[in-house]
């Protein structure tokens, strides 16, 4: 069972998946704005949240940016929108997947399933060890997701964290974009976009630079791997 925000404006859908998510027993919240799913998300813990991006008051894109600002919880973005140039900004930006409509309740469920398995921890602790993984001066902590550089903590997203855990469990091993892309964002396509700017992100907080890796190395046109420093 999780705590979930609908954010839709179409009083039919919304409805929809108001029944559809309470007979699934999930606790169900609805707005139909994106400044009232920011009022929702800024007083509620939500597990997850089902974000529309025709709205009335501000685009869904924009609301995405917005919701990132105040909290990590995780986003399905819901729309009619197609555009696979706008699906890869979109995860790029914070998005954890992307259901284009029409689609069934079930096709749903397991997208919300996935999601929720990789916020409590599920992609990250299912392959990593239970214990502390130590790279050179780096430890992850998959089970209280914590990751430390030379004893100093280290202020990650939730999936920075997971992209990081994946491969500290893999030191040494080049993992291939399509096995991260799996295996960490739980999709069978998409950008190297995705991957690159999540790995900009990580090695800015680890130190380094693409120019001048210390951790993770890419290997052009094969994956990517996480090492100490030589």
């Amino acid at each position: 069972m999780a705590s979930v925000l609908v954010v839709e404006d179409d009083q039919f859908v919304r409805s929809a998946l108001i029944r559809h998510l309470t007979e699934a027993s999930h606790t169900v919240r609805s707005v139909g704005t994106a400044l009232e799913a920011l009022r929702e998300v800024a007083h509620i813990g939500f597990d997850v949240v089902i974000l529309d991006l025709g709205l009335p008051d501000l685009d869904g894109a924009e609301a995405l940016k917005m919701l990132r600002g105040v909290t990590d919880v995780p986003v399905i973005i819901a729309t009619a929108r197609d555009d696979e140039a706008e699906i890869v900004r979109l995860l790029n930006d914070g998005a954890d997947d992307y259901l284009t409509k029409p689609f069934s309740v079930e096709h749903l469920s397991a997208r919300m399933a996935a999601v929720l398995r990789r916020a409590r921890g599920g992609a990250a602790g299912a392959d990593a060890p239970s214990g502390v993984v130590r790279v050179g001066g780096l430890t992850v902590d998959p089970l209280r997701r914590r990751a430390a550089l030379d004893g100093v903590a280290l202020d990650l997203t939730r999936r920075e964290f997971d992209l990081l855990a994946f491969l500290a469990g893999r030191p040494g091993v080049v993992v291939p974009r399509r096995e991260l892309l799996a295996e960490v964002w739980q999709q069978s396509y998409g950008d190297d976009q995705t991957i690159d700017v999540h790995l900009s992100w990580l090695r800015r907080k680890l130190g380094e630079t693409a120019a001048s890796p210390r951790y993770l190395h890419t290997l052009r046109g094969v994956g990517v791997k996480l090492e100490p420093p030589r």
